[in-house]
């Protein structure tokens, strides 16, 4: 295992990477949004296709790409991945609940065009810094953190007050992250045993739920296995490594985990009422020959089905919220003097590595910034090629790989 950092332009960097030498790309492009006013968010990289033939290039046949977007910016970005060569297979959706709003409140920009100072106030609230607490799965934060009051002022114009609560803009929850692959040489199986690439490790990123009782399914139903069949029905037998990845994960906050149905599976309360199921259904009603599942019309065959009727994937029982969760990276989590701004979570990078990259492959990324895709794909022990233009998160990124594994690290700094 070995991680080979390069300091440099990727796109001047990449040109130097032999042919079809990567399995596959995980990286975190600028959002081209002059985030923080720094230089590197507004240069155009990420929406220029000639950055992406360069990946194309380098990526093996049915290589993947996973790169992720600024939900303003991110069709840009996709157009230009596209543009490049790339088939566009989905979107993986990041859910978090810690955004914060960048909002333009338009009542104090009246009173204070009209020179009106607001004096009375009407309200305060304690605000925490955030950067000092660790969420995790139930959005718990450390008990004692720095925090301040924050007051809230009446409008001092009558102008004002008829805006009052409008604004620009929404908080921030999500990020998504575009899924492409480079085509095919054939077939996929064919592709799969030349080169190792071309299909996603869904049992190594399948999401553990909790077991229904014995032939207990959604509405009393006997469960049905994916696999198993027998005498025409499906056995009880969920699969014993988790619920089929989705393309929607989420930071395991009280915000977002509360936004979700408890109920079986991914199936909503309200789709157990047989008697209103038939408006709640966007192709019409339901045939209701297996009960009051929702899916009980559909076979599901042909090249392309699971063979199964698709009630037999809800194999759990619980909130829908039990996609794969994973918290926004914390200050103990970032390393001693990382000062990158927008540093993404080691479990999610590690996550998405496993979902792409064949056992003892080379995985890029061509925006390294402070090296979290490299601390990955260390503990996932795959070998992995970063780029990163300035040299004070390159000392950033063999710092941290370092204090990860001190030991197993073969790091190889090249200017």
């Amino acid at each position: 295992m070995s991680i080979r950092i390069i300091t440099g332009d990727c796109r001047e960097v990449l040109r130097a990477l032999e042919d079809e030498s990567i399995d596959s790309i995980v990286t975190d492009p600028p959002y081209e949004l002059g985030f923080m006013g720094k230089k590197w968010d507004q240069s155009g990289v990420a929406f220029d296709p000639k950055t992406w033939r360069q990946a194309l290039r380098v990526l093996k046949p049915g290589g993947h790409l996973l790169a992720f977007g600024g939900a303003r910016t991110y069709h840009r970005m996709a157009s230009a991945i596209e543009d490049a060569g790339f088939e566009i297979r989905d979107q993986i959706m990041w859910i978090y609940g810690s955004g914060f709003p960048k909002n333009f409140d338009v009542s104090k920009a009246i009173d204070k065009a009209a020179g009106a100072e607001r004096s009375e106030i009407v309200g305060s609230y304690r605000a925490r810094d955030l950067s000092k607490c660790s969420n995790n799965r139930f959005g718990s934060v450390d008990a004692e953190v720095s925090s301040t009051i924050v007051s809230s002022y009446a409008p001092a114009t009558a102008t004002a007050l008829q805006w009052q609560g409008w604004g620009t803009a929404l908080k921030p929850a999500h990020e998504p992250i575009v899924v492409a692959r480079k085509p095919l040489s054939s077939t996929v199986a064919a592709n799969v045993l030349a080169y190792g690439t071309g299909a996603l490790n869904i049992d190594a990123c399948r999401v553990a739920g909790e077991s229904m009782p014995p032939n207990a399914g959604a509405g009393g139903l006997p469960r049905r296995s994916e696999h198993e069949q027998r005498g025409g029905g499906f056995v009880s037998q969920p699969h014993q490594l988790g619920r089929w990845p989705a393309n929607v994960l989420h930071d395991g906050s009280e915000d977002v985990v509360s936004a979700f149905p408890d109920a079986p599976g991914q199936m909503a309360d309200t789709s157990l009422d047989a008697s209103v199921r038939k408006t709640q259904n966007v192709y019409g009603a339901m045939r209701s020959g297996r009960g009051p599942e929702p899916s009980a019309d559909s076979a599901n065959e042909g090249s392309v089905g699971f063979k199964i009727r698709p009630g037999a994937r809800r194999l759990d029982e619980g909130s829908a919220a039990r996609f794969f969760y994973c918290a926004k990276a914390t200050t103990a989590e970032r390393g001693e003097g990382n000062t990158h701004p927008t540093v993404k979570p080691i479990a999610l990078m590690r996550w998405l590595l496993r979902l792409i990259t064949p056992p003892g492959g080379t995985a890029l990324d061509m925006f390294a910034g402070s090296g979290t895709t490299g601390v990955a794909a260390q503990q996932e022990q795959f070998d992995a090629v970063l780029i990163e233009e300035d040299p004070a998160y390159v000392e950033i990124i063999v710092r941290r790989l370092r204090a990860d594994s001190p030991l197993l690290a073969n790091i190889e700094v090249a200017a």
